[in-house]
């Protein structure tokens, strides 16, 4: 929006009003003044002393569980032959205990994903949080 002078010219004017940028910074300066006191104020909170002389031993890591799925279906719980029934069983067992162990899932090249997302899904429905594939890296 341009403003004419008074001068004859009738050109735009070329100089920026000041005063609503004034305002705006009086305004902006009284807020920081009141509000500033404010922040400053301190809760005082009793915090529970620590001691850590007699810190608890980390539990040891459990080695993790590896099931192999076959193109047939059939599956293996750290290289022994196992049955579906049985390996729901076994993992609920196994997802009582703290830490939980680490499911790793093999699968041959030729089986299907599907075989593969089965055993997941019975892993995830037994309650085992911590289910992962296992892969070889191509040469």
């Amino acid at each position: 929006m341009a403003f004419s002078t008074d001068s004859d010219s009738g050109g735009p004017m070329a100089q920026i009003n000041v005063t609503p940028l004034v305002d705006v910074m009086l305004v902006l300066l009284i807020i920081f003044m009141i509000t500033a006191p404010l922040m400053s104020h301190k809760v005082k909170v009793d915090l529970p002393e620590a001691t850590l002389n007699n810190r608890p031993d980390k539990p040891l890591p459990t080695p993790p569980i590896t099931l192999a799925v076959r193109e047939d279906g059939s599956l293996f719980w750290n290289d022994e032959p196992i049955t579906k029934g049985l390996l729901e069983s076994r993992l609920s067992i196994e997802a009582q205990k703290t830490p939980q162990p680490q499911i790793n899932v093999r699968g041959d090249k030729t089986t299907k994903y599907r075989i593969v997302q089965d055993v997941v899904k019975i892993a995830q429905g037994q309650g085992m949080r911590k289910v992962g594939f296992v892969a070889i890296k191509e040469r």
